[in-house]
This record gives C-alpha cells, sequence and structure tokens, in this order.
C-alpha cells in the first residue's frame, strides 16, 4: 500500500492541465480551430476536417446548414454516412422538390446517402450541423425533374 501511495506522489505535484499529448500519436483541433469555408449561395458551410472531398480517397467534412436554405434534388456517385451533430436536419428523396414533405432528422441520428441515390436535404427553422464522411469525389449531380 505505501509503496503504491509512493508511486503516485509524483502525479500530484504535476498542477492540472500540464500534461501534454504527443503530436505523433493524438492531433487535437479545438472547435475555434476549424477552418470553416464561406457560406455558399445554397446557404451551407463547409470545414474539411480530413482528406479532399473533390479527389479520389477518404473525407470527412462537417457541413453547417443555415435556417431556411435547401439543396435542390441531386446524387453523389459514391454512399456517404452522415451524423447529425447538432439541430434538425430535414431530408427528401426522389427528383421531385418538396420542402414541405422532408423527413425530420435530430442530432445524434446517423444517415446513410446511398451512391447515385436523389435527395435533397437542409434546414429549416434552426441550423443543423453534419459529419459526413466518404469516398471521393464527393461530387454531386444536379437530378430534379423538370
Amino acid at each position: 500500500m505505501l509503496k503504491r501511495l509512493l508511486l503516485l506522489l509524483p502525479l500530484l505535484a504535476l498542477p492540472a492541465g500540464a500534461a501534454e499529448l504527443d503530436p505523433r500519436a493524438i492531433a487535437v483541433r479545438l472547435p475555434e480551430q476549424i477552418p470553416w469555408g464561406p457560406v455558399t449561395p445554397g446557404g451551407n458551410q463547409q470545414a474539411i476536417l480530413v482528406g479532399d472531398p473533390s479527389s479520389p480517397g477518404f473525407y470527412a467534412v462537417m457541413v453547417k446548414w443555415l435556417p431556411g436554405h435547401m439543396s435542390r434534388p441531386h446524387f453523389h456517385p459514391n454512399d456517404r454516412f452522415i451524423t447529425v451533430l447538432s439541430g434538425t436536419w430535414w431530408m427528401g428523396s426522389g427528383p421531385v422538390f418538396d420542402p414541405a414533405s422532408t423527413v425530420p432528422v435530430p442530432a445524434g441520428t446517423f444517415v446513410t446517402h446511398y451512391g447515385r441515390g436523389i435527395h435533397y436535404d437542409g434546414a429549416k427553422e434552426e441550423p443543423a450541423v453534419l459529419l459526413i464522411v466518404g469516398e471521393g469525389p464527393g461530387t454531386s449531380t444536379p437530378a430534379e425533374a423538370k
């Protein structure tokens, strides 16, 4: 028992928060260190976390939908895996744009958008922040019925 206590004493002498993470093992970006891009004409912002969504390979981005903005019907070439981080995200499927028929998806929900599946999405009364991961290129092809 005394031996264990003696081993712990040096740890008690360290000031709170004095430990540092090895940057070769762990990289941390606090919210204020994540660079958000400009607001697009479609009413969203993107923060690229890993990779490049416009190129082949794995990517992870956060997308923030501003209230009152939705995409038009479109599809992506590859599956995308999405977690709603905050707010309520609204989704619809098919080539006919009908925001009144969209389904609310609350924070904490996990969604799969299948490659080439036509959908539209966005935010209504409150912003919605999403984490999207997938294989690039993560292009978007318009698919709205005329």
